[in-house]
């Protein structure tokens, strides 16, 4: 799994990606046509959905394939609800998972699906429009509620919470935190804020009061995203939390070990990611630079300086299982950006197993 270098004194650890509109219940997935067009699903062949989520790549899969058996897997309770409704509308086809990648082996094996026994696999990493548009879960800077974060929070109880956190980290893991994770400039100060705030004032437990901290550290500056529009000055600190709390990183190293274990050689692996780190754990694997079944991706400031590997190892570290379909990576249309704004920062790379 993806380890971190430095070593966090506290616990061990998707607006973006889908798109859903609950006044409509209309579900459009990022980069469907793409994902369709390098997967080329085929009648009775086996996929299995990593990141079901609302079902959009599902449902993608399905109007082509309409013969096709996908395993559906989600953490989110929710999502696991609605894969649940799907297997009724298509019996037979549809196989409902919850849980997390990490968990993937011990289901797949109950049912019976052994090792390079998949025809392909879907990810779309990250969380998902559903859990933003819902304030109680605790992503959302715009919509006040508890500050949860927890994908599966209904499942792990004991899990810790984005506030549980935020209440006994020290300054100097927390901002780390959101340097490394959410790639925020005022890491530091931040977390000097949250840590005084905590001592002085009370405890962070809802989304309003870290959202209006993080703004108050950053003053009057503003932040412009990819579409040139007003973005939070909190938008990175709760992207670093979320990662955090959900241990995403490790998680998508553990996914990318599957896709080489359980896909046939032919077999196609389709990613979606939505920021640097997601992705640059995905492309490592891709192109083989691993070690140890790890993708490091850490600042190089924070990695061993004085490790050297022999070349036996180093040659092994480059050979890669796949074969690239995008070289660098596709992303989404002009037209799809304009449809749909949180898919304008996706990158999509599709791979074929061939050894």
């Amino acid at each position: 799994m993806f380890r971190c270098r430095f070593n966090f004194s506290l616990l061990g650890n998707r607006l973006r990606g889908r798109f859903y509109c609950a006044q409509t219940a209309r579900h459009v997935p990022v980069m469907a046509r793409e994902t369709i067009q390098f997967l080329k699903p085929q009648d009775g062949e086996l996929y299995i959905d990593m990141t079901f989520g609302a079902g959009g790549h599902t449902r993608a899969i399905l109007e082509v394939a309409p013969g096709a058996k996908i395993v559906a897997l989600d953490r989110d309770p929710v999502a696991y609800e609605m894969a649940q409704n799907l297997a009724v509308e298509y019996p037979g086809q549809i196989f409902p998972l919850l849980g997390k990648f990490s968990e993937l082996p011990e289901k797949l094996k109950e049912m019976d699906i052994e090792q390079r026994g998949v025809d392909g696999m879907v990810f779309d990493f990250g969380a998902s429009s559903m859990q933003f548009d819902e304030g109680s879960r605790g992503f959302s800077i715009s919509k006040n509620g508890p500050l949860d974060m927890r994908m599966d929070r209904d499942r792990c109880l004991d899990e810790p919470s984005a506030a549980d956190v935020l209440s006994v980290i020290d300054q100097q893991d927390l901002a780390r935190i959101l340097k490394v994770y959410g790639e925020e400039k005022h890491a530091k100060t931040i977390a000097r804020a949250i840590v005084e705030a905590r001592h002085t004032l009370k405890r962070i437990v809802t989304t309003k009061e870290l959202a209006d901290l993080v703004q108050s550290c950053c003053g009057v500056e503003k932040r412009l995203d990819k579409l040139q529009r007003v973005s939070h000055p909190a938008t990175k600190t709760f992207q670093a939390l979320r990662i955090f709390v959900n241990n995403e990183l490790n998680e998508i190293n553990y996914a990318m070990l599957l896709a080489k274990h359980y896909l046939k050689i032919g077999g196609k692996m389709i990613t979606i990611t939505f920021h640097s780190l997601e992705d640059t754990i995905v492309k490592r694997h891709v192109m083989g630079n691993v070690l140890d079944d790890m993708a490091n991706k850490l600042p190089l400031r924070y990695n061993s300086h004085t490790i050297c590997h022999g070349q036996e190892v180093m040659e092994a570290v480059m050979r890669s299982p796949w074969h690239q379909l995008t070289k660098p990576v596709a992303v989404p249309s002009y037209e799809e950006v304009e449809e749909n704004p949180r898919s304008r920062s996706a990158k999509l790379r599709a791979v074929v197993r061939v050894s």
